[in-house]
């Protein structure tokens, strides 16, 4: 029984999570470079058809991970921006200012740093600004938790806020930049089903199967829409009501985010860094590896994001906008700055988007994605771990040898 519970203890923590998006993401690299290559890259390239009634779509592989099983990442990335937003750490104006400061720096000067580094070799990637600014909360909270151990929540409780606010903005960047070619009888059809999901919510005992297939009505719709996949869960994951449906339960958005959080958290994350992280290495040479893109995004994980991050958040608490998290100093700030930059899952999506249909650029990009993170991931974590043995240490030293001895007094 003992060891049952440490196990689901264990799966329940960001470090499992993030270790298994870690591991599928590098396996997914072993594969691609391997005898099973060929396998990998049909399965992900062969085309398939999903039909429901008169309602038909034909994706790759790939893309079905992409817009299926990522709409239910979304989803849940949108119930904890309403939960942040409504009870959490940016439900409150003072507390708001800091994460929220630091998200817009990181995601600004991460643009910047691609796009000049874009410039000076050539302007090939233009399109691959909105990659490196993305974060994977998943993988931050990991190393986070495998570095800190003893330290003051605060830290923790602000790489939270921090990345709940740049994966808004990374929401709100993939609405303003890749909608197109819009169908308006299917937008029409996906905004009815998400006024559905709107009514449900004001239905206390709505059964579990309405909210279902209205959610899979807004999904499919908007499959046809022109309106990206993840747009619509994030605004149907809005409708879901705070309140319980019933006195002394729990809330409904909160038992929906625990009901999704290991389908998310141990299949739909790491089946899509399994499946975006594949990039083969075979008639690579090292031009390549220094490509335009890759040295692009490069500069804007590991340059751009931590430098915008701690320096919008020093500008925030300097202009007395905000304070910074209790018992936190200026290296572990500095510490979730290179954290953020390591927005793996996100970044692989946003690549996806950006590059579709330049197979080359693709995996010129997904390589800096995979390099950049894993530095930031190993830079960050290397930091946030020294600065807390230190802390650790000085409290661990026995009272009498920290007191500072006073000169001997003598007689004139």
């Amino acid at each position: 029984m003992a060891a049952r519970r440490f196990t689901l203890d264990f799966l329940r923590t960001e470090a499992a999570v993030g270790g298994a998006m870690a591991l599928a993401a590098g396996l997914g690299l072993i594969v691609a470079n391997s005898a099973l290559a060929p396998i990998y890259r049909d399965a992900l390239d062969v085309p398939q058809t999903l039909q429901v009634g008169a309602w038909s779509e034909t994706l790759p592989g790939l893309d079905w991970v992409k817009d299926g099983l990522m709409a239910l990442v979304f989803f849940a990335v949108g119930l904890e921006i309403k939960r942040e937003g409504v009870k959490g750490e940016l439900s409150s104006p003072r507390r708001l200012a800091l994460p929220v400061a630091a998200a817009l720096g990181g995601m600004l000067m991460a643009a910047l740093a691609y796009a000049a580094v874009d410039r000076l070799t050539g302007g090939e990637a233009d399109a691959g600004w909105p990659i490196p600014t993305a974060a994977d909360s998943a993988l931050a909270l990991a190393v986070l938790s495998f570095a800190i151990r003893k330290r003051s929540p605060g830290v923790r409780t602000f790489l939270q806020a921090l990345s709940v606010a740049q994966l808004l903005g990374a929401v709100l960047l993939i609405a303003a930049l890749y909608t197109h070619d819009i169908d308006w009888g299917a937008l029409g059809l996906a905004v009815a089903a998400l006024a559905v999901m709107a009514g449900l919510s004001r239905w206390r005992r709505a059964p579990a199967l309405a909210w279902g297939l209205a959610a899979a009505m807004l999904w499919g719709f908007s499959l046809h829409s022109g309106v990206n996949p993840a747009v619509a869960a994030v605004a149907g994951a809005m409708t879901i009501p705070l309140r319980p449906r019933k006195e002394g339960e729990r809330g409904v958005l909160e038992r929906v985010i625990d009901g999704l959080a290991p389908y998310v958290a141990f299949g739909a994350l790491p089946l899509f860094a399994f499946c975006a992280a594949g990039v083969s290495f075979g008639g690579m040479s090292l031009r390549d590896v220094a490509a335009p893109a890759t040295l692009a995004v490069l500069a804007g994980v590991l340059i751009g994001k931590p430098a915008g991050v701690l320096g919008f958040a020093a500008l925030a608490v300097r202009l007395k906008l905000a304070r910074r998290p209790t018992a936190a100093g200026w290296g572990e700030l500095a510490g979730v700055a290179l954290l953020s930059g390591a927005g793996l899952t996100f970044s692989l999506y946003l690549t996806g988007l950006a590059f579709d249909g330049d197979p080359a650029l693709d995996a010129q990009a997904r390589l800096g994605v995979i390099a950049g993170s894993a530095l930031c991931a190993l830079a960050g974590g290397v930091l946030l771990w020294t600065l807390d043995r230190r802390a650790v240490a000085a409290l661990e030293t026995p009272a009498g040898t920290r007191r500072r001895t006073r000169a001997p007094v003598t007689d004139v």
